[in-house]
């Protein structure tokens, strides 16, 4: 969840005001913001965060206004393929999902008490998965949630027993999620694989946070063209180096951190979640090898190293003598990226952010 939608839905229940929150539930074709992306439209029409502007929003705006007149949740579509679309000069030729919620003192209690438990796990770094049910035959289950920290504790329901185990079976399977999924269900709470047209039951899943980091560690040749393809790929980006002359803004002005100084102090200071991509590229084995051992026993999405299989292997063996299970340091992706015959660092840039993407899209 962006930031500013964050401080707004704590406003809104710290001073108990109306609120309509918007959610983009799914996306189909050429859109602005992608599923997961969450709009605040308060009772006097300011909003807080971006569905992604223009008519679009206007007309998002205007359906919330309307949930906080009728005080009740509602699925939206906004085909933004219409004539509208063109007036305003959008590139857009897509449709979204939006699932439109109303939020304030005439909301139930307990889902008063379900946003505050939620807004809480955030701020405390629980870093919970937050499930929402879109769709169901059972219309009153429209909108029912629930959340899963990442100490195993569930809260909420989505309304119906068989439905939230179902869910549950997702939130706690190993896969880690770094963007929303949507998933489809039978009428006998099985998943469904493509499109969802057939489907009873249709969940979001969302990660505490819409955004991916990519933690660049080393400043060299190959992480320059690294950063600037990820950040195209809507990365994050975050480059440690203990060199000023090749760790500074001036050289990374795409990053959005650029971190001097040591690894280790580096990496103690930093939260590593499961929304974190790590590339290790630094200039040396001794480098390397601290920033491996402070990394892999992390919930990182995803660590890759550079350097040759025998290399990384000798390196690995001084670390598991060293304690580091055996099991931890199996998640390292080494050699890195998907074997292209690259060999310039743009080139090796290219499949190191190929494999990202297809650990990310669990490919």
């Amino acid at each position: 969840m962006e930031k500013e939608v964050f401080q707004g839905l704590k406003k809104v229940f710290e001073q108990n005001i109306e609120a309509a929150l918007v959610t983009i539930c799914s996306v189909l074709g050429s859109t602005p913001r992608k599923p997961g992306v969450k709009m605040l439209v308060y009772a006097d029409g300011t909003t807080v965060g971006t569905i992604g502007g223009g008519c679009g929003e206007a007309e998002a705006r205007r359906e919330a206004l309307n949930v906080l007149t009728s005080r009740s949740t509602k699925i939206h579509t906004l085909n933004m393929t219409a004539d509208i679309a063109q007036e305003e000069g959008m590139v857009c030729g897509g449709v979204m999902g939006l699932l439109i919620e109303y939020l304030g003192p005439q909301s139930p209690a307990e889902q008063i008490q379900f946003y505050q438990d939620y807004l809480n796990a955030l701020e405390k770094q629980d870093f919970p998965l937050l499930m929402t049910v879109l769709e169901a035959p059972e219309k009153q289950l429209i909108g029912k949630k629930l959340f899963l920290s990442n100490t195993g504790e569930a809260v909420g329901d989505l309304g119906q027993d068989d439905l939230t185990r179902a869910g549950l079976v997702y939130a706690r399977s190993a896969i880690k999620y770094s963007k929303p999924v949507l998933i489809n269900l039978d009428s006998e709470f099985t998943g469904i694989d493509g499109s969802g047209s057939m489907a009873a039951y249709r969940l979001l899943l969302e990660p505490p946070s819409s955004s991916v980091e990519l933690l660049i560690l080393g400043a060299g040749h190959i992480a320059l063209p690294l950063a600037a393809m990820a950040k195209i790929l809507g990365y994050e980006i975050t480059v440690v180096d203990d060199r000023p002359s090749f760790a500074n803004s001036v050289r990374f002005k795409m990053a959005d951190r650029v971190l001097c100084d040591d690894f280790a102090a580096v990496l103690d200071s930093l939260t590593i979640t499961p929304e974190t991509y790590v590339v290790i590229v630094t200039r040396g084995h001794r480098y390397d090898k601290v920033c491996l051992k402070k990394v892999i026993t992390q919930q990182a999405a995803y660590v890759g190293m550079i350097g040759s299989r025998r290399r990384v292997n000798a390196l690995k063996s001084e670390l598991e003598k060293e304690g580091i299970p055996k099991e931890f340091l199996q998640k390292l992706y080494s050699p890195i990226g998907l074997n292209i015959g690259a060999e310039t660092p743009e080139e090796i840039a290219v499949c190191i952010l190929a494999e990202l993407i297809k650990v990310q899209n669990r490919v």
